[in-house]
């Protein structure tokens, strides 16, 4: 029997690890299928407090994780794939495998958003990618032109590091100004390698028959025009979608998926807590991840010190 355990381990879980850790509450994370969470795909982080020439994203979450362990937080490599919250204790099916605990910690993020074409899903790593920083410099990239799907800080932050390897970074997105932060904005709008292509999305991804991206077609939304886009790699960046389809039905969530919190990280189930991406559409930062994490942690062991007084 656990006390707690933790869905996830980017910012939100490793920090609720610590605290829990700390606590001696000997918390179970279980990492989900991307160890450390999305930000192990993002090269430097310059805004999270503490790292004054920026942080590596891999290298932030290795030293999240280890300071956890040192506290007694134990991680376990695993996908958590049922959960059973009617009764206690709580059962997690994990791997086939059942683990029952006390409380829950969901921080299980959040994933890429796709474009929803079916050319897109037969190029899926063929030239079709999520993560500049994962796949920008396979050679399949190198001096070619290259294509970006998105206007917020992340497609800015993929075009810009797609310059050090493509030949030419066309930003594609469908309005005709980007919604991203003015430093992210204007980095990338400045810079000679990237052309921005406004009012526009993607209709196909072409090269299905040569098994490689070969380029792009694109709609005008204001004129309506077609027109074709070479290029040999599509990078999607236009958000994401929480991972909390475990929990339909069961905890209450908003339109979009995000777990509603009723009081501080509590859910609707008394003894689920919520931190992180799963839970916040609006900021979606390491540090308010890593925020939620502490005050989740703080709710469960006030939560499993009030049940057994």
């Amino acid at each position: 029997m656990e006390k707690v355990v933790i869905m996830g381990s980017g910012c939100a879980g490793y920090t609720a690890a610590l605290y829990t850790a700390r606590a001696n509450l000997r918390p179970l994370v279980l990492t989900g299928k991307q160890p450390g969470g999305l930000l192990t795909t993002t090269t430097i982080v310059e805004n999270y407090p503490g790292f004054a020439e920026g942080i590596d994203g891999y290298e932030l979450m290795v030293r999240m994780q280890k300071q956890a362990e040192r506290f007694g937080a134990r991680v376990k490599f695993g996908t958590v794939e049922a959960v059973e919250l009617s009764r206690e204790p709580f059962s997690l099916t994990v791997e086939g495998e059942t683990v029952q605990t006390e409380t829950l910690i969901i921080a299980s993020g959040a994933s890429h958003r796709h474009l929803g074409l079916e050319s897109e899903h037969k190029l899926e790593n063929k030239g079709v990618t999520y993560c500049a920083t994962c796949d920008g410099a396979l050679p399949i990239f190198r001096n070619q032109p290259l294509v970006v799907v998105g206007g917020g800080d992340s497609a800015c932050e993929e075009a810009t590091y797609l310059t050090r390897f493509g030949s030419q970074v066309n930003l594609v997105h469908r309005r005709d100004s980007l919604r991203a932060s003015k430093i992210m904005s204007d980095r990338a709008l400045s810079h000679q390698k990237i052309k921005p292509v406004w009012d526009s999305v993607v209709t196909e991804v072409l090269g299905v028959n040569q098994a490689k991206v070969t380029g792009v077609r694109l709609k005008n939304l204001k004129t309506e025009k077609e027109t074709v886009l070479d290029a040999s790699g599509l990078f999607v960046a236009i958000g994401h979608i929480p991972n909390t389809q475990l929990f339909r039905g069961i905890l209450d969530m908003d339109e979009g998926g995000y777990i509603i919190p009723k009081k501080g990280t509590a859910t609707n189930v008394p003894g689920v807590f919520v931190a992180g991406d799963c839970a916040d559409p609006v900021y979606r930062q390491a540090v308010t991840a890593a925020g939620m994490g502490c005050a989740a942690a703080i709710d469960a062991e006030r939560y499993l010190v009030a049940r057994n007084e």
